[in-house]
């Protein structure tokens, strides 16, 4: 039997699960670190390295007191983490500023402006991140860096994304040419793609911005997989995390990629990985360009096949922020949701409250609720919140299905599975998500955040030699969600107005004549299904 440590950096805290080879999950612990923003800016979003590594510690020490399993006998360390999370480093790989986290939103301007270049330029690498760049990933938060930060600049020797910043700390890497850059990061952030021969062209990025000369060239060392291995754990950081030094470190990648892995993914599935936003998770062996989607990466969610990564800007966020808005929790909220039916609110909620990530990437949205009237309370936004995300989780599944997710036309989504931390408690939302999708919903029996970081130690240790294998021996088993079909109808009906509204609001261009039979049909939605409880 092997034991192994699987770490996965969230947005607000770090959790360390502590994984056997014959027994899968045998216990974990977390620990919060600060998350800075502005009330002046509200795209403004950083955190401390600093902050982050006291925490693993702090998890890493706890988790192996509860569980009484001996620091020594942790055989290796896989780390995933939120991206695109960005920190400029200088001599020494010390950081000279705080992570630009995911959620910090202040490079929409410099994400424009790299999408137009690309499509000017005809850069190959804009069409495999969906046509647009993302505000959310590497270059244009970087660029935002170099334009507001003049004194740090040549100062900078590289920029990293989280998960390879702590693989490097925990390993003692100090030099750029020994660094072991995340495939699965560099690929969907960074448009990095064998392809072209990896990184963006020096001559398309300078055409950007001439602060981008040389840059490319400083983001060096080798770009691999998460089957190899990133180093292993100094013996200052073994003593800190109460572990062995000398024990491997994989090449890590981002949480929701590794959740799916944790979450038993197969070809043909979907993965929703449900928290503070949603990130859509799916792989095939050949896969086609889809358009508006994130990206479509060789070897970033499973090294023998192609990873597709969409999703929603906020999910979970939107629920807390309905919530504090009322003075209340989510939790108290939810109280009485579960005798909602279908379309009653008579309320249409876009997730647009902080931007759409996916098809449209375009992060200047904002919230939108339709149908509102003078008796509608908090809970009925939540619940029309919960159905709405569902509703936007099936235009993405949509758009990748027509596109051809496994390299054919007209292929469907074979299963959906409901992953991350909400869905295991929040059963409402996993209803209404098989409802709108109409279609069975599998929700792991366990939490599998962390799980799939444990995978990737387990081959790390040589355990199984296969990502199958271990799967197979630690993966939680799934319980199902059936669809209701009286529900499924409704929401077929509630999908054509959503739809028509999600791209006539979201696009500059689009002609919004399909929106002035919204309102009247929400309300004959909501009528209908007020009646039938009365009935």
């Amino acid at each position: 039997m092997s034991v192994v440590a699987g770490v996965d950096f969230g947005t607000l805290s770090v959790r360390v699960t502590l994984v056997s080879s014959d027994k899968g999950p045998i216990g974990t612990a977390s620990a919060a670190y600060p998350l800075h923003r502005r009330h002046e800016d509200p795209n403004y979003a950083t955190q401390a390295h600093a902050d982050q590594m006291k925490a693993l510690v702090e998890a890493t020490r706890d988790v192996l007191k509860t569980t009484g399993v001996r620091g020594e006998a942790v055989e290796a360390i896989a780390l995933d983490t939120t991206g695109s999370s960005v920190v400029p480093v200088g001599e020494g790989l010390e950081p000279l500023d705080e992570y630009y986290l995911w959620c910090d939103h202040r490079a929409f301007a410099e994400a424009e402006e790299i999408t137009r270049k690309a499509h000017e330029l005809k850069f190959e690498g804009i069409e495999w991140c969906g046509g647009v760049y993302s505000h959310e990933w590497g270059f244009a938060k970087l660029l935002h860096w170099l334009r507001h930060n003049p004194k740090l600049r040549e100062k900078m020797v590289t920029a990293l994304e989280h998960c390879d910043m702590a693989a490097a700390t925990l390993s003692g890497v100090t030099r750029v040419e020994d660094l072991k850059r995340s495939v699965c990061a560099m690929g969907h952030k960074w448009m990095w793609n064998p392809k072209w021969g990896g990184l963006p062209p020096e001559e398309f990025l300078v055409a950007v911005d001439p602060l981008f000369k040389g840059v490319r060239a400083k983001l060096g060392g080798a770009y691999l997989t998460s089957d190899r291995v990133a180093g292993q754990l100094t013996a200052k950081w073994a003593e800190a995390l109460g572990l062995r030094a000398g024990i491997a470190i994989p090449v890590g990648a981002f949480d929701a990629h590794w959740d799916a892995i944790g979450s038993n993914i197969r070809e043909g599935d979907a993965v929703n990985v449900v928290g503070t936003s949603t990130c859509i998770i799916a792989m095939a062996r050949q896969a086609e360009l889809v358009p508006g989607v994130c990206g479509v990466v060789p070897g970033s969610v499973h090294p023998g096949y192609t990873g597709i990564e969409a999703g929603l800007s906020a999910t979970g966020d939107i629920f807390d922020a309905i919530a504090t808005r009322a003075g209340t929790t989510v939790a108290a909220l939810s109280e009485g949701l579960e005798d909602y039916r279908a379309g009653q609110t008579g309320l249409l909620r876009l997730s647009w409250d902080n931007g759409d990530r996916t098809v449209l990437v375009n992060p200047e949205l904002g919230g939108v609720t339709l149908g509102w009237n003078l008796v509608h309370t908090a809970q009925d936004e939540l619940f029309a919140a919960i159905e709405g995300t569902a509703l936007h989780t099936r235009i993405i599944l949509e758009r990748m299905a027509e596109r051809g997710v496994r390299g054919e036309s007209k292929v469907k989504i074979d299963r959906v599975i409901n992953a991350g931390g909400i869905p295991q408690k929040n059963e409402v939302l996993n209803r209404v998500y098989a409802n709108v999708l109409n279609k069975p919903v599998l929700v792991p029996q366990g939490v599998p955040t962390s799980l799939g970081s444990g995978i990737f130690a387990l081959l790390a240790a040589g355990a199984y030699k296969t990502i199958e294998e271990a799967q197979a021996a630690v993966c939680l088993p799934f319980r199902t969600v059936e669809p209701d079909a009286r529900s499924a109808a409704v929401y077929e009906r509630l999908y054509r107005h959503y739809r028509d509204v999600y791209f006539a609001l979201g696009s500059r261009n689009a002609a919004p004549a399909a929106l002035g039979a919204v309102l009247p049909e929400l309300r004959k939605i909501a009528s209908e299904q007020v009646n039938k409880t009365a009935s």
